[in-house]
């Protein structure tokens, strides 16, 4: 008997099998990104590659987000189904057996039988996405793979500034790339935006009820743009009602960014805002 691939849809777990959720983090610098390619390795083969030695059939993964080539996780959600009959092991032991099977660079961080239909993507109220920024005339060596090196000073004050207008509900058509299809909202809404100093380090913390494809390094590369006096925080609104990709700021390199976390059910939800289901590929 095969095992059913997990649908990218809410669903009740099958019959006879058990929905397990787990955290996944990875260094994508390696990786096409998260999804499955026709050419390259991503995420989602190594670790559908590792399931497969634990469980027969490998496993279907369904995740909370589509990152893009080079973005990192941290707090990656994902869920799958396994024959009850083969699930013989505790949560912690398939921690440690995963990882047995798993590069270096992506690591389970953590493992628990899920309740009944759970998934990943459409029980997801919130995502916290992070940017690193090293603002120096040097590169620091130890982030060339986890840092956006900006040589040029940033004036903190001003993207603080512009960060804040973004915080609320609002179409981000603006901030998001072309995806070559037709999108039928773009609207969401952003919980936080900030952005933190600690010496020559800059980090972005963007968190929102969903995300659109390359919203974030958008608003990174825009927010950017303002600490460069390129483009004034008074700007950020007329850009937002604009709607128009071609008249806000630069996309931010990929490898800066950091999906940190992910929350499901109600405790980040907004009840104005439903969570979206529409996320084609956050990063």
């Amino acid at each position: 008997m095969s095992a059913p691939r997990t649908r990218e849809r809410r669903d009740r777990t099958p019959e006879g099998y058990v929905r397990i959720r787990i955290t996944v983090a990875y260094d994508g610098t390696a990786y096409v990104g998260w999804q499955l390619q026709p050419k390259g390795i991503s995420v989602q083969l190594r670790l559908e590659e590792a399931l497969g030695k634990l469980f027969v059939p490998a496993p279907r993964v369904c995740s909370s987000s589509r990152t893009d080539t080079g973005v990192h996780a941290l707090g990656m959600a994902v869920h799958f189904d396994v024959p009850r009959a083969q699930w013989r092991m505790t949560p912690a032991k398939l921690l440690l057996a995963a990882n047995a099977w798993l590069p270096p660079d992506i690591r389970v961080m953590a493992a628990a039988e899920a309740r009944d239909g759970f998934h990943s993507r459409f029980d997801s109220s919130g995502k916290q996405y992070r940017y690193v920024v090293w603002n120096h005339s040097s590169e620091n060596p130890l982030l060339r793979t986890t840092a956006w090196h900006v040589p040029r000073a940033l004036d903190l004050a001003a993207m603080r500034g512009a960060a804040a207008t973004l915080v609320g509900t609002h179409d981000f058509r603006a901030f998001t790339a072309n995806t070559g299809y037709h999108r039928a909202n773009t609207v969401r809404t952003v919980r936080r935006c900030d952005v933190r100093r600690s010496g020559s380090q800059f980090t972005f913390v963007i968190e929102a009820n969903g995300f659109l494809y390359k919203m974030c390094r958008g608003i990174v590369g825009t927010l950017v743009q303002v600490g460069h006096g390129k483009i004034s925080p008074d700007r950020i609104l007329p850009l937002l009602e604009s709607r128009d990709r071609r008249l806000s700021g630069m996309t931010a390199p990929a490898h800066g960014l950091v999906l940190w976390k992910v929350w499901h059910g109600k405790k980040r939800h907004d009840p104005r805002t439903a969570p979206t289901t529409d996320d084609e590929s956050d990063e």
